[in-house]
């Protein structure tokens, strides 16, 4: 290409010399003068640039993506009955298209038909091929054509054998230009100069050897066919026409605006299903993989706590072996006295300013306690409660916790199902647990106005599972009121079993009727035998006896103390005996159906709790505000406690609540900083009955039953005339 260029310099620069030899040279002298006369007109608004602004390359890019393409087309398909994306076309854009016959030129039928045009020496009848013969030498450059045309042999030869390898590449070439075909001319008589020398029988060899060359590569037939056609057919069907009616209406405005609005929120309803089954998708995506995690989470947490309960047992290894253990030998020389060992302390770090306000051990896992932790103070109440469960093992940290809204004031653990927990709170609402799930929801809880205590839960205990199986419980408020709560399948159903009105309690209203007062309820308990019989101690001071099968009436009525009574408890092995507490400083001993107390103790302090002992049937004990511990045996001393020993500071704080270990001697006892204090009894204040020489067979059980009939025996005794001994310790009767 770059020699054909320069070949066709040469003619141009050759052909302007024979014409400015002609006398031409007058063009260019007016075009000298009109280009010396034209002058450049600049806009005002043009911009100066500098020489390096000028010079500086702009580079822009041209890509074959056409912009004018609408990428977005929609169509509507009848088959999906939707508007679906249209295909983007292609940047190439089609004139013409007809089907052909071409055949490359390197082909095998190409080549075939090639040496058959060869062999019968002329070409076949085929329009767009055109055979031009191979010649063995070539032109020379452009500027040597016409003025070097006596140049030597050797030259033209030369330059022949480089135009050859030019036109081997380019076809096109081998057409050539003038000097081209004066070239040929020369190397045609070469040629023939050559053949002549030769001979005749070279020359023909030389001919055969000539190839002859396709100027286009590509075979354009024409072949025809006649193919069968086959013979026509027509079909006639008859049809029944569709029926056929008149409909006319008016198409307003509105009409077509609500005609659009149906249509959306069809199309709305739509979306909003997909994007539902999409959300249902990945919930349920998540929560598998949550309750993996979560699986996986309880298996760590076990771990955990069984590697922190080895830890703790580690660091507190003398408590626990004086906890398991220890027995104060100094009690062989105290007669009839004993004391109160302290072991661990439990609290939680929420709780530090909380008052614990009940405790109660799990009836199945001895060495489990929940401690709830509220506030007693009604003008400082608290906008959290806790629920705490502390084992022995692990005093550092409880192991289940649950928040409430308001102060827990009291709880219960079901006897059958231990993982059953039941919380009274302040605001008179009432919820039930399941620990073994999570503990952050409750199972249950009350709800509404009427489904609710008016005022504080103080307690709440379990019942007995009704016929058809269903479990529920009982709670006594401030309000005056027993509520009987049954789980049912959804929600809480809530009963009032009775309504705790004073005796003679009629007052003129301020409308001039008459109002019956009511005593608020501060705590029940249950009777151990039958279980339709309850004790309830109000804050007058009255405990009531009621039935769950009568609620117009009381079935006695004792008058217990002066102030608001605080615990009841049953004995352990005579369900005839009971004890009570109360803000008078007071306890008392009572028979079942006797007015009067068997046994009065003035503590010198309110006393917030009071229990009998599981293991003997004559010691209880109680906790005091000035927190102290005081332990009684009543078949040792009758008439003042065998051990009192002061737990907290009296003057910094106060201890609300005591709880025995069902199977283990010692106490828990909580106070009002929501620490929960754990003391171990001394051997003279967990005595066992020795049986008579003659009664071994006696167990431990008869043994107690008879040393507490032994006891009521001497106390049931009355003095000569028959009259009641007044209470010594009161000075006003109730």
């Amino acid at each position: 290409m770059w020699k054909l260029a320069n070949k066709a310099m040469a003619l141009r620069t050759s052909k302007n010399k024979t014409d400015g030899a002609g006398g031409g040279g007058g063009d260019a002298d007016d075009f000298e003068a009109w280009m010396k006369s034209r002058q450049l007109l600049k806009p005002d608004d043009q911009l100066d640039l500098t020489e390096a602004e000028l010079g500086e390359e702009i580079t822009k890019v041209l890509t074959p993506t056409n912009t004018n393409i609408i990428r977005n087309l929609v169509v509507y398909s009848f088959k999906e009955g939707e508007f679906v994306l249209a295909p983007v076309p292609g940047n190439t854009v089609t004139l013409i298209a007809f089907a052909g016959n071409s055949l490359h030129v390197d082909s095998d039928e190409g080549r075939r038909q090639i040496e058959e045009s060869d062999e019968i020496g002329y070409p076949l009848p085929m329009p767009n091929y055109t055979v031009v013969e191979q010649r063995e030498t070539d032109n020379v450059d452009g500027e040597e054509g016409e003025g070097e045309e006596d140049d030597d042999g050797a030259n033209a030869k030369d330059g022949g054998v480089e135009d050859e390898d030019v036109e081997e590449e380019d076809d096109e070439e081998a057409k050539g230009t003038e000097g081209d075909e004066g070239e040929g001319e020369g190397e045609g008589e070469g040629a023939a100069a050559r053949q002549e020398d030769d001979g005749p029988a070279q020359q023909a060899a030389a001919v055969s050897s000539k190839k002859r060359k396709l100027i286009n590569q590509f075979n354009y037939c024409e072949r025809g066919a006649l193919t069968y056609s086959n013979p026509k057919r027509n079909v006639d069907t008859q049809t029944i026409p569709p029926p056929r009616s008149q409909f006319g209406a008016n198409v307003l405005q509105w009409v077509i605006y609500d005609s659009y609005m149906e249509n959306f929120e069809e199309s709305q309803k739509d979306g909003s299903k997909k994007e539902d089954r999409k959300r249902g998708r990945r919930e349920k995506k998540f929560r598998d993989k949550s309750a993996i995690a979560e699986q996986l989470n309880k298996k760590y947490l076990k771990c955990w706590q069984i590697l922190e309960r080895m830890i703790n047992q580690n660091i507190y290894d003398d408590i626990a072996h004086d906890y398991r253990y220890w027995e104060d030998p100094a009690d062989e020389f105290r007669d009839g006295e004993g004391n109160l060992l302290p072991l661990w302390k439990f609290q939680y770090d929420k709780t530090k300013k909380m008052n614990v306000t009940d405790i109660l051990f799990n009836p199945t896992y001895y060495d489990l306690f929940a401690v709830c932790f509220g506030s007693h103070d009604f003008m400082k109440q608290t906008n959290e409660g806790y629920l705490c469960l502390f084992t022995v093992k692990n005093p550092s940290f409880p192991d289940y916790i649950i928040q409430t809204d308001c102060g827990v004031m009291c709880c219960d653990i079901h006897p059958t199902y231990p993982f059953l927990a039941v919380i009274g709170l302040y605001d008179g609402n009432v919820a039930v647990y399941n620990l073994r799930e999570d503990c952050k929801e409750p199972l249950y809880v009350s709800k509404g106005v009427n489904c609710k205590h008016g005022e504080c839960v103080w307690q709440i205990k379990w019942g007995l599972d009704m016929a058809d199986g269903e479990v529920n419980f009982f709670s006594v408020s401030s309000d005056g009121r027993v509520f009987n709560w049954i789980l049912m399948q959804n929600k809480l159903w809530v009963t009032t079993i009775i309504t705790l009105y004073r005796e003679n309690g009629l007052v003129d209203g301020p409308d001039g009727t008459k109002v019956t007062l009511k005593s608020g309820g501060s705590c029940m308990v249950f009777h151990p035998v039958d279980n339709k019989v309850f004790l309830v101690g109000t804050e007058c001071g009255y405990i009531y006896k009621c039935s769950t099968a009568f609620s117009s009436k009381y079935l006695m009525t004792y008058y217990a103390h002066n102030m608001s009574v605080y615990r009841i408890d049953f004995n352990r092995f005579n369900s005839n005996i009971f004890v009570s507490c109360g803000a008078d400083w007071r306890v008392k001993v009572w028979e079942d159906m006797r007015p009067d107390p068997l046994f009065i103790f003035d503590l010198g302090a309110a006393v917030g709790d009071v229990k009998w002992a599981p293991y003997s049937s004559t010691v209880f004990a109680a906790v005091t505000t000035e927190g102290k511990v005081h332990v009684f045996d009543l078949n040792v001393n009758k008439y003042k406690a065998i051990c009192v020993q002061a737990v907290v500071p009296k003057r910094k704080n106060k201890l609300t609540r005591i709880s025995f270990n069902e199977k283990l001697a010692f106490i828990v006892v909580g106070d009002e900083k929501g620490v929960t204090t754990s003391l171990k009894l001394s051997p003279n204040l967990r005595m066992m009955v020795k049986p008579p020489k003659k009664q071994l067979y006696l167990d431990q059980n008869t043994l107690q039953i008879n040393k507490l009939e032994k006891l009521l025996s001497l106390v049931r005794e009355l003095p000569e005339g028959g009259t009641v001994v007044p209470d010594a310790a009161t000075t006003v009767r109730s």
